[in-house]
């Protein structure tokens, strides 16, 4: 209760408009660096994909959630976040970085395969819950009401032949 409110104190504050300002971006930078370093739980990592205006590498805290073993990485924003549509625009190619780096592959989930994976992901990211309008424990007709408005894409890494 006291962490949904401070989550709903810091959405308000740091991500108007459904993108995070500069103190947001600044928080963002740091939890990046933490996540990569290996320190935090290891559902917490770092995403790095290629901005597709600028060309250069872009680095944002994520958290992953994990269903049947696979895992995936949901935006809290929505479609218009800038790294879904970095991720896009790459045809999936991205790293995570966590006590290294890893190439992998993200692929779209479909809309209909995402509420149990939007669920586990609720259930893991404290963080995420003032931006999907689903309570983390609804049911999963809940979460197939929201489905398309939250991407997911799931983690496939890339093995060297």
């Amino acid at each position: 209760m006291v962490l949904d409110k401070i989550n709903n104190i810091t959405h308000r504050r740091f991500y108007r408009g459904q993108r995070p300002n500069r103190i947001g971006r600044l928080i963002n930078s740091f939890f990046a660096a933490i996540h990569s370093s290996g320190i935090a739980p290891s559902y917490m990592v770092t995403l790095e994909v290629t901005g597709r205006k600028s060309g250069q590498p872009i680095a944002l805290p994520v958290a992953m959630a994990v269903v049947d073993g696979e895992r995936y990485l949901v935006s809290m924003l929505g479609n218009e976040a800038q790294w879904v549509q970095n991720v896009r625009a790459a045809h999936g190619k991205a790293f995570i970085r966590r006590a290294g780096r890893t190439a992998v592959h993200l692929e779209e989930v479909p809309v209909e395969q995402r509420p149990p994976i939007l669920k586990a992901y609720l259930q893991r990211a404290p963080g995420a819950r003032p931006h999907i309008p689903v309570d983390k424990d609804a049911p999963l007709s809940e979460f197939e009401k929201i489905a398309a408005d939250y991407p997911a894409f799931r983690i496939v890494p890339i093995t060297a032949d």
